[in-house]
């Protein structure tokens, strides 16, 4: 069953990957190539809140969230932001960081505050296509 931040997100159609906690779901608005948001499927409000066992399976997560984005478009970091100021269950914004354009879809994604922390109001401009080659793309690239 989602919860309200997963269906914010586009739950289910927007689902990268699934693990038993938790879901990664393409970021509508894309700040840099490969932008996720990874939500607890608990109803956990704080980061203390989820279980041992959904803690415990976040570093696995992580790594089929980084094989997948690394296939996809090589980025040379990754940002994880828990800032759930609008969105009631835990969850992660991730920010995959490049210092060079990734072209998707004949779209040209910059990164534009490289080095700099994300500025999480930027949005490359992409269309519906883009969007869902960029989809496609993660989700062929999700470990089995």
């Amino acid at each position: 069953m989602a919860n309200q931040t997963m269906t914010k997100f586009g739950y289910p159609d927007s689902v990268v990957g699934e693990t038993t906690y938790w879901c990664a779901l393409l970021r509508p608005r894309q700040l840099t190539a490969g932008c996720l948001v990874l939500v607890c499927k608990e109803d956990g409000m704080g980061l203390g809140e989820i279980s041992p066992e959904a803690g415990a399976e976040l570093p696995m997560v992580a790594s089929r969230i980084e094989a997948a984005v690394g296939a996809a478009f090589n980025p040379e970091k990754f940002n994880y932001l828990a800032l759930m100021m609008n969105d009631p269950h835990v969850h992660f914004h991730v920010i995959p960081r490049y210092s060079r354009i990734v072209e998707v879809g004949g779209a040209e994604i910059p990164d534009p505050t490289w080095p700099k922390p994300p500025d999480m109001g930027a949005a490359a401009d992409l269309t519906d296509d883009q969007m869902a080659t960029m989809h496609e793309t993660l989700k062929d690239n999700w470990p089995r």
